[in-house]
């Protein structure tokens, strides 16, 4: 069923949802919030100033001392609703996503919308599970115990490729933690953002627990990160933006958080299974268009398997479906801007000096040319350290290049600035099990690409960043740790004084 989605309706109050209601934005400033499959304006956003955010961040500090001081059985039992209510909008947040971002309705609701309950069920879990050291005399004379305390006030500011997904990596284990957050998505992605803070509300979180800022990034967006009441920053984008982040949060010693750039690299041993490397490498590099930091860009095929392997991605990638986003049998959306349509293909054209086409390069004709499309596109005969093999296109754009030994191999693999993801393919266990070891990436796959658990960490090494979402492990980047020491001697004049004053007791 085609369910389109109304936001001109659904948030006729306004763009920004601060202290559990939705108003306009004070900056004087509009956004058009364009259909990229279309090209046509689905909503304008009033966007937030730099007293938007103020208040937003003072409804989280009023929250705080609410939320944090709520026990974790009471967090846990308020995200367990939060999940069912998600599920409950399931319908919605997947047409907002697909209408705001381009993506095909089968992504949205396959992957998208129940990745993204399943992950606030998993942290309604984890919140009961903030654990620490045992407590004990690691002094003999001291009991020493470990207490995770959240932190305050998170400022995290999430790009535009996922909003629903990283609505949830950012809100989720911040809250689990006992703080309060102020998101500010992407200005021309707001939807989900905004749908997820109302189910918040709607599940029982108090006011102010979950405040989404849909602004500018250099003015609300800096403005958030330098906040003085803000305790920590979490980002995802880009590495050259991160990079701005980190100089501003340096400036109140903040906590960081920093998921950035990727070009990952997808290498195919000489006895790999050819058909699933194949299929795995449309697959890994064409999701969300290839607008994905963890998408495969680089395949490294060893010399015996290598014409194969372009030959079958090529003949693969000729039947991937372009179409309106909300037609089911759709594979292949828009990119989120003619923009971004217009980068990719920069890079593409570029690449013809030097390289060859192979198939796509080319933006479709006819009805789909009022859109953002892009056709899939497979480069080879790139030299490993040329513009299209070194840096983030973003698009739906696969370079492959041969390799002899699977030391070059490995070596070729790491020979970027980025680390965030890598896959191996091979039936070997020790050649995969090496590859796991020597690639430098926060995530290696082995004979597949892309798929992402709760359970398990996402982040990077290198350029891509530091720090983890997902899982137990990102409470690491959402709870301060304190040591706390008791003396057990009840005796007033310690040994050790003496060190300071006067002689031995």
């Amino acid at each position: 069923m085609d369910h389109r989605f109304d936001a001109t309706e659904r948030f006729a109050a306004g763009a920004q949802f601060i202290a559990g209601s939705l108003r306009s934005g004070s900056s004087g400033r509009t956004q058009a919030v364009v259909d990229p499959a279309t090209g046509e304006t689905v909503y304008s956003c009033e966007l937030a100033g730099t007293a938007d955010v103020d208040a937003a961040v003072q409804a989280a500090q009023r929250a705080f001392v609410e939320w944090g001081g709520a026990t974790p059985g009471e967090r846990s039992d308020t995200l367990h609703r939060f999940a069912a209510a998600l599920a409950e909008d399931a319908a919605d947040l997947a047409a907002a996503e697909s209408l705001n971002c381009g993506k095909p309705i089968k992504l949205s609701e396959e992957f998208d919308v129940p990745g993204s309950i399943d992950n606030a069920a998993f942290f309604a879990g984890a919140a009961r599970h903030l654990e620490g050291k045992a407590a004990g005399e690691y002094s003999a004379d001291h009991t020493s115990v470990i207490r995770r305390e959240p932190i305050g006030v998170v400022g995290s500011i999430a790009p535009w490729n996922y909003p629903l997904q990283m609505a949830a990596w950012k809100v989720l284990p911040a809250i689990a933690a006992g703080n309060t957050i102020v998101l500010k998505p992407a200005e021309i992605t707001p939807f989900t953002s905004l749908l997820f803070a109302q189910a918040a509300r709607r599940a029982g979180l108090p006011d102010g627990v979950v405040n989404i800022i849909s602004g500018a990034g250099r003015d609300a967006g800096e403005h958030l990160v330098g906040h003085r009441s803000v305790a920590m920053t979490s980002f995802t984008g880009s590495t050259g933006v991160g990079k701005r982040v980190a100089e501003i949060a340096t400036g109140t010693v903040k906590r960081l958080h920093l998921e950035l750039g990727g070009k990952a690299p997808f290498v195919v041993f000489d006895d790999a299974d050819l058909e699933a490397a194949v299929h795995g490498a449309v697959a890994g590099a064409l999701i969300n268009t290839g607008q994905d930091c963890t998408a495969a860009t680089r395949a490294y095929v060893q010399r015996p398997l290598y014409d194969a392997f372009v030959s079958g991605v090529a003949d693969l990638m000729a039947t991937v479906r372009l179409g309106d986003p909300f037609d089911p049998s759709t594979d292949l959306g828009p990119l989120i801007s003619h923009a971004q349509r217009d980068r990719v293909a920069g890079f593409v054209d570029r690449a013809r000096d030097y390289a060859t086409v192979v198939t796509g390069g080319e933006a479709p004709q006819g009805e789909l040319a009022k859109g953002a499309y892009y056709r899939p596109t497979l480069i080879a005969g790139a030299a490993q350290d040329s513009e299209i093999v070194q840096s983030e296109i973003f698009g739906p754009v696969l370079v492959v290049l041969p390799f002899d030994s699977d030391d070059e191999g490995i070596a070729l693999a790491n020979d970027t600035p980025y680390g965030l993801a890598a896959s191996a393919w091979s039936r070997d266990v020790y050649r995969t099990g090496r590859a796991t070891r020597e690639i430098n990436a926060g995530c290696v796959w082995v004979n597949d690409h892309i798929p992402i658990i709760s359970e398990m960490p996402h982040g990077g090494a290198k350029a891509s960043g530091f720090g983890k979402d997902m899982s137990a492990y990102s409470f690491e980047e959402y709870t301060q740790v304190k040591h706390v020491m008791y003396d057990n001697t009840a005796v007033a004049r310690k040994d050790w004084h003496r060190t300071i004053f006067g002689d031995r007791p």
